[in-house]
């Protein structure tokens, strides 16, 4: 949390005003016992049986002005409480976003979104809820109880000891309280991450859900959860539970030796009667004070716990650096691609993902990537843009091993299709800006066309088509060719089509690899598939099985010598396959 409090920094004026405030309507709510203790000696006289109006209605007319001022200070420390925990939570979210974007993929595979939602939505606002609430009303507490305690000694010294016995024991309860529940706290905000997770899983999955019949099975799963998270609750709420019920009684047992101890005073002459109601303010005043400390005690430790984790994610170092030097790569030289014994093993991992991947790929040549689901295709595609390191050999672009280039200069000669395409809400202009800010109409109508989506884009409206989110409203193959067109506008040295002709017919998905092997800046293409088909016609194709190399050279040289190619390619042509046994015979 101390590590947090710098964002507090352009709010130090504020944080000044906003409990010195407090403290100037604390005081005056201190001096009310004695303005009341005063009417009741000195204006009605209780004793003398003789009433003195004049002091009664001076008196009365400064409570109310004590009243008055006492309420313009609690909106000026509101306004300023606020303020500057609103700008904390501003620029602490800003931060926090920035560094989940530094962040590599094996930190963001670590975190899980979930995880990563809330920190940056729920732990947030609680982190702010606290700041607000020590600023306003938890510093209050404090000056209320150790001014009605030094003001209890100003009325008498032997009666107000036992507001020196029963403090120490109040603020013992409070703060045992709060060391117990603030772990406890912690581990509840991470139960709120798993429901989140199960809620986003089943959201983005109910079409699965709902074509399996799984809705009980999930039920079941989200029930299980959220009872866990119910029973942690529950504890940490028993826990909070006790500061009401233990103020109360010290409070309260306080009250009645002060009422026994005062009324024996006031009998022998040592108290005036005044004097006693005086004494037995200031004891309510700390009560309702403890009692509106007890009640916030909840949001602060859970700001607390949020605290924690939001630190926990701003000390995360990106496993992905750019170096203190990096090596520039040439002009229009980034196309020459090399892997070298390369292995990859992700963080937690048992086994490696890749091992023993070595081949080299020269400018303006299409490597086509095949293999099964898990074979390992995404993974060595990944190591190019460095989205991961590779933990064994080594990954060069342009002659230059891609550790010593910086990742952003890196990754703007590089245009990539994820596996999974991903679009935003917006105009179709809009995301295709993504792939080059400075793009023309001119250009990204060309990108268009050579992902075969000009046509359908033209039918919809043109670059001014509004996506929704995720492309809700288009279908999985216009989608893909999106992506496709997106990394195309920034006219890569690099290409990088990840199974982003998946959901193609082969008419389409033909027509889009002769577009892009007819472009005039000649990139380096990269063919990520399970179609054999769709890298027939590269120069050469990578084989993968379980992580490693089955098979590395040209498609008609991998027909005879490459089994796994064998197999994959008959499976989906098996009429060439006895096109090819007859001639064998």
């Amino acid at each position: 949390m101390k590590k947090l409090l710098v964002y507090l920094k352009k709010y130090r004026k504020e944080c000044v005003l906003a409990p010195l405030f407090k403290l100037f309507e604390a005081c005056f709510e201190l001096i009310v016992p004695l303005v009341i203790a005063n009417i009741i000696d000195n204006g009605i006289g209780v004793e003398s049986g003789f009433t003195d109006k004049g002091v009664v209605y001076s008196m009365c007319a400064l409570m109310v002005a004590f009243g008055v001022i006492g309420l313009l200070c609690a909106v000026v420390a509101q306004f300023f409480a606020a303020k500057a925990a609103v700008g904390f939570s501003t620029a602490l979210k800003s931060t926090l976003f920035g560094k989940l974007q530094s962040l590599s993929y094996t930190e963001l595979d670590t975190l899980g979104q979930s995880t990563m939602i809330t920190r940056m939505t729920g732990d947030v606002n609680a982190v702010q809820n606290g700041i607000n609430l020590v600023l306003r009303l938890f510093l209050r507490a404090p000056i209320i109880v150790f001014g009605a305690m030094i003001m209890a000694f100003t009325v008498n010294l032997q009666a107000a000891l036992t507001f020196a016995v029963v403090i120490p024991l109040l603020a013992l309860v409070v703060y045992g309280i709060m060391w117990l529940t603030i772990p406890l706290y912690k581990k509840v905000q991470g139960g709120v991450d798993r429901i989140l997770g199960l809620t986003r899983e089943n959201l983005t999955g109910a079409r699965v859900i709902r074509a399996f019949g799984q809705e009980e099975h999930e039920n079941a799963e989200f029930r299980k959860s959220n009872d866990s998270l119910s029973v942690m609750q529950r504890f940490a709420g028993r826990l909070s539970a006790l500061t009401n019920p233990l103020t109360f009684l010290l409070l309260n047992g306080a009250i009645v030796a002060l009422i026994y101890t005062g009324a024996i005073r006031v009998t022998y002459g040592e108290l005036t009667q005044g004097q006693v109601v005086a004494l037995y303010n200031y004891m309510l005043q700390i009560l309702v004070e403890l009692i509106k400390l007890a009640n916030l005690i909840v949001t602060v430790t859970k700001a607390l716990a949020c605290a924690n984790r939001i630190q926990a994610v701003m000390e995360m170092s990106p496993s992905i650096i750019s170096p203190d030097q990096p090596t520039g790569l040439i002009p229009g030289n980034a196309g020459e691609v090399e892997f070298q014994n390369v292995g990859l093993t992700y963080s937690g991992a048992g086994a490696p993902s890749l091992s023993g991947i070595s081949f080299s790929v020269k400018k303006g040549e299409t490597l086509g990537i095949l293999g099964g689901t898990g074979s390992g295709k995404t993974s060595v595609v990944n190591l190019i843009p460095r989205f991961y390191d590779a933990t064994e050999g080594s990954v060069t672009v342009g002659g230059i091993n891609v550790k010593a280039l910086d990742p952003s200069a890196l990754r703007a000669r590089i245009g990539v299709t994820p596996q999974k395409p991903q679009l935003f809400a917006g105009s179709v202009r809009d995301n295709l800006k993504m792939g080059n800010e400075n793009a023309t109409d001119t250009e990204m109508l060309s990108a268009l066309r050579d992902a075969q989506a000009l046509d359908f884009i033209n039918e919809k409206g043109g670059l001014d088509f509004k996506i929704e989110q995720n492309g809700r409203n288009l279908s999985g193959g216009q989608k893909q060719r999106l992506t496709v067109a997106r990394a195309l506008v920034r006219r890569p040295e690099i290409l990088i089509l990840d199974d982003s002709a998946s959901a193609l017919d082969y008419a389409t998905d033909a027509s889009m690899r002769n577009a892009i092997s007819a472009l005039d800046y000649n990139p380096t293409v990269f063919i990520v598939s399970q179609r054999a088909g769709s890298v027939l016609h590269a120069d050469r194709v990578l084989v993968l099985e379980d992580g490693e190399m089955a098979g590395y050279g040209a498609p008609d040289e991998l027909l005879r010598t490459c089994p796994v190619y064998r197999e994959i390619y008959y499976c989906q042509f098996p009429e060439q396959e006895d096109a090819d046994s007859g001639k064998g015979e």
